[in-house]
């Protein structure tokens, strides 16, 4: 390098280098920093060449099993082992309210073919005790044959007759629920119930989610419970019907498409119709015993008269989805109120009803689907529940006059769509609550006028039944199964 033509910078630069470089021989730094690099190579040799790998552990002669829960394996909940549903079903209830006694054949998941046998001698007695009961009642009344006048106009709906039972106002403010009023009578949410239309007992039917019947002797004596329970149906019951000359008889439907019949003197349940549509409502003409009238299907009516055969003898298509509720007029049997998940509610005359295009006389729009449609025990009156949040109220001649009456109907999915039901006259109306009550709407004020409530609700009441020959004796059916019964002091 030619010296000569650096500048000062440059030839000082080159000397700070070469002083700098005598400085590390010096040193003997890359002398050491090689050997410490053989060295550590050498240690991670070593280390390597005196690793023990481990020994493999001899394969079990027993394989390891997965535990995995019936419902992951596709089976039924197994109620005689485990702590769940035996537990909170029947040590609960052991502190609190009466617990179903079972009978034999309804414990099994998978249902035998053919009638379910009725074993329970004491459940048997109570049925035709009550059955007599109101036979020797309703000796002095007309046939159950007897028809009523086909020219029968829409008007004479205006007369005060009672529904079935008797009719006056109950004292809201005597209505009180007490601690041995309630019973769980079955494990899953109940559907429907209906109390027993007699005097002298006090008798409730209800059907649940699983296809459980279960039926509670309220005025039992304290050594047994009086809940017997029973299953005759594999899919949700979605209704039951007493028959009211013949309370031995009882009809109960579900959405499997089945009907099932249970005689109390035959010791039975028996299947008496099949379909593979669904059934979603079922009902009874008054005075017409040996007709059933149930929704099938989307929007379906079926009319099967038991004397002509196994078949439907007519069938209508009323509504464009299911039919949730079928009721009929009690002053005048032709006239039938249907509720349906297509949003409407309707008002039909019988004789009028044209097998391929039926006309209305009345049709009441909702917002959203219909949960029930129900006639007064007058029959001057139809009250609609929809999931709009509006309970609707028809009167006047001809059902011409409609109001829309706020309630909150928004509900959880484990519990029964709220419906509105008639108590003992036409004044009120009894329906659930979210907040563990039960609202009574007044007609006359068109509006919530008081509350239902009691420290013993544990659960929201969701389905409705009123005693038809006790006034002030109410029923209420929750999500699991249990039954609150209101009565007046």
């Amino acid at each position: 390098m030619d010296l000569q033509n650096l500048t000062d910078y440059e030839r000082r630069r080159l000397e700070n280098i070469r002083r700098n470089n005598e400085m590390v021989a010096s040193l003997k730094l890359h002398s050491k920093a090689a050997a410490l690099s053989e060295e550590a190579k050498r240690r991670r040799v070593e280390s390597k060449s005196n690793k023990v790998s481990p020994k493999k552990k001899p394969k079990t002669e027993s394989p390891i099993v997965i535990r995995r829960s019936l419902r992951t394996r596709g089976l039924p909940p197994d109620f005689s082992s485990g702590n769940g549903l035996k537990d909170e079903f029947v040590e609960s209830m052991i502190k609190g309210p009466k617990s179903p006694s079972t009978p034999e054949g309804s414990k099994s998941p998978s249902l035998p073919e053919g009638p379910l046998s009725i074993r329970d001698r004491v459940f048997l007695d109570k049925i035709l005790g009550v059955s007599k009961e109101s036979q020797l009642r309703n000796s002095d009344k007309c046939s159950a044959d007897d028809e009523v006048d086909e020219k029968k106009p829409l008007d004479c709906l205006i007369k005060r007759e009672s529904r079935g039972g008797v009719e006056g106002s109950a004292d809201l403010g005597s209505m009180t629920l007490n601690a041995e009023n309630i019973a769980r009578i079955m494990p899953g949410r109940i559907m429907n119930l209906r109390f027993f239309p007699c005097i002298d007992s006090t008798m409730i039917v209800a059907g649940d989610k699983s296809g459980h019947i279960g039926f509670w002797d309220v005025d039992c004596e304290k050594e047994r419970d009086g809940v017997f329970l029973y299953q005759p149906h594999k899919d949700p019951v979605s209704g039951i019907l007493i028959q009211e000359f013949s309370q031995s008889k009882i009809f109960t439907s579900c959405y499997g498409g089945s009907i099932q019949l249970m005689d109390a003197e035959k010791e039975v349940f028996d299947k008496i119709y099949s379909s593979e549509s669904a059934i979603f409502s079922l009902s009874q003409r008054p005075n017409y015993v040996n007709c059933l009238y149930f929704g099938e299907g989307n929007g379906g009516l079926n009319l099967w008269d038991m004397r002509a055969g196994k078949e439907p003898s007519s069938s209508w298509p009323l509504h464009e989805y299911r039919i949730n509720t079928i009721d009929f007029n009690i002053n005048n049997p032709n006239i039938m109120a249907t509720s349906s998940s297509d949003a409407t509610a309707c008002i039909w005359d019988l004789r009028k009803i044209d097998s391929d295009k039926p006309k209305t006389l009345k049709t009441v729009s909702h917002a959203r689907a219909v949960h029930s449609a129900y006639f007064s025990p007058s029959g001057s009156s139809l009250a609609t529940t929809s999931v709009e949040n509006k309970v609707g109220l028809l009167g006047g001649v001809n059902f011409e006059d409609l109001s829309m009456i706020y309630h909150e109907n928004h509900m959880c999915r484990w519990i029964s769509s709220f419906r509105a039901i008639w108590g003992w006259d036409d004044s009120y109306l009894f329906i659930g609550n979210m907040k563990r009550g039960v609202d009574i709407i007044s007609t006359a004020c068109r509006k919530t006028v008081m509350t239902l409530q009691s420290a013993h609700m544990s659960a929201i009441p969701c389905r409705f039944s009123a005693h038809p020959y006790k006034v002030g004796m109410l029923a209420g059916a929750t999500g699991g199964g249990q039954i609150y019964m209101w009565k007046s002091c």
